[in-house]
């Protein structure tokens, strides 16, 4: 049996399909859709405290007993400087100013790692989510082995075959390989080095040079799309900006209207938002960011999402971080598990021609 077939057969999964795990957008109602129709649905609990992360996932629970993804943030912890921080909510003074706003007086560091977060490890080896996933790094060899022996199987997203070696060689089960295509934040473990590689080159390359089963993401919005990288020696494709026009999703009727018009025709990677890059619709924190040093991940995120509240308070969504991948104007409005029942049925299709 090869590792792509063992990878589907040990999550008993009847596609090949991950819905990625959206923090901010996947629910547990998506999650339990997408696992009930065949595919692996998803959880991202990287903003959310112990209890909340518990909350979600007894409430995926409740709707399914089948398989559910739930994925954590490995960043470093911030490097607080609180010149540079002050510096960055001057420089956005003037747009908090546009709606009769100032910045706060501080920022702070809104997400808490995963890395040395012992009551998140606890929580975990107790609840024992079928699949623990990881995103920005790695959380320890030590943490992968007591999830592991916990009964959870371990995905990590990788960027590079030097980030996929490091992950193998502590231990994880399974790579989620993400390419410059991909929406929402990449997950480099360090920002500073990206080499931005393509998904489909990084899923030959990742195939090749590794053992482990390999999740193609980046760019994929449909069969023809999962078919193309099974070909290259995926063992699945994860869909995130497939998945955020389903009516599960926590996605708000702005984001939406915007998936749906021209702007999804335009997407940009900045780190002016969050202080780590991702790719969205364009909006104008990707005209913001200029030689002003900006304050870590998360801290920076503490800025914008300040300023996105005053705006969205006088009606404006023009700094909202709606992330999508490049393929986003091939998004389409069904519910989860009509989407991944279309997905099967083009891959299908795919594979016939």
């Amino acid at each position: 049996m090869s590792s792509a077939d063992a990878f589907l057969q040990r999550l008993g999964l009847r596609y090949p399909i991950i819905q990625a795990p959206m923090a901010g957008v996947s629910t547990p109602e998506m999650a339990a859709a997408v696992t009930q129709a065949g595919g692996l649905g998803s959880l991202g609990l990287g903003a959310l405290s112990v209890e909340r992360a518990r909350e979600q996932i007894h409430a995926a629970r409740e709707l399914t007993t089948e398989p559910i993804n739930v994925n954590l943030f490995c960043h470093c912890s911030a490097g607080r400087d609180s010149g540079r921080e002050l510096s960055w909510l001057g420089h956005l003074a003037p747009y908090f100013a546009e709606f009769d706003a100032r910045p706060p007086d501080e920022l702070r560091e809104i997400y808490r790692s995963f890395v040395g977060h012992d009551e998140m490890l606890e929580m975990l080896c107790m609840e024992q989510p079928a699949v623990v996933s990881f995103h920005f790094g790695l959380p320890g060899r030590e943490v992968v082995q007591r999830l592991r022996e916990a009964g959870c199987m371990t995905l990590a997203c990788v960027t590079s075959l030097e980030e996929a070696e490091r992950a193998e060689s502590e231990g994880v089960d399974a790579l989620v390989a993400q390419g410059i295509e991909a929406g929402g934040h990449r997950g480099v473990f360090n920002a500073e080095r990206d080499d931005g590689i393509g998904t489909l080159a990084l899923v030959r390359l990742l195939v090749a040079r590794t053992w482990l089963p390999v999740v193609a993401a980046g760019g994929i919005m449909d069969g023809a799309g999962i078919n193309a990288a099974l070909q290259l020696g995926a063992a699945a494709a994860q869909l995130g900006t497939a998945f955020v026009l389903c009516p599960e999703s926590a996605a708000d009727a702005a984001y939406r209207e915007r998936l749906k018009g021209e702007g999804a025709h335009h997407t940009r990677i900045t780190a002016a938002i969050s202080g780590r890059p991702a790719r969205g619709l364009v909006n104008r924190f990707h005209e913001i960011a200029d030689d002003t040093a900006l304050p870590d991940y998360p801290v920076a995120y503490d800025a914008a999402k300040a300023l996105h509240a005053a705006a969205r308070a006088a009606g404006n969504h023009d700094f909202a971080p709606h992330w999508a991948g490049q393929g986003a104007p091939l998004a389409r409005e069904l519910p989860a598990a009509s989407l991944v029942g279309k997905l099967a049925e083009e891959m299908q299709e795919a594979q016939r021609h």
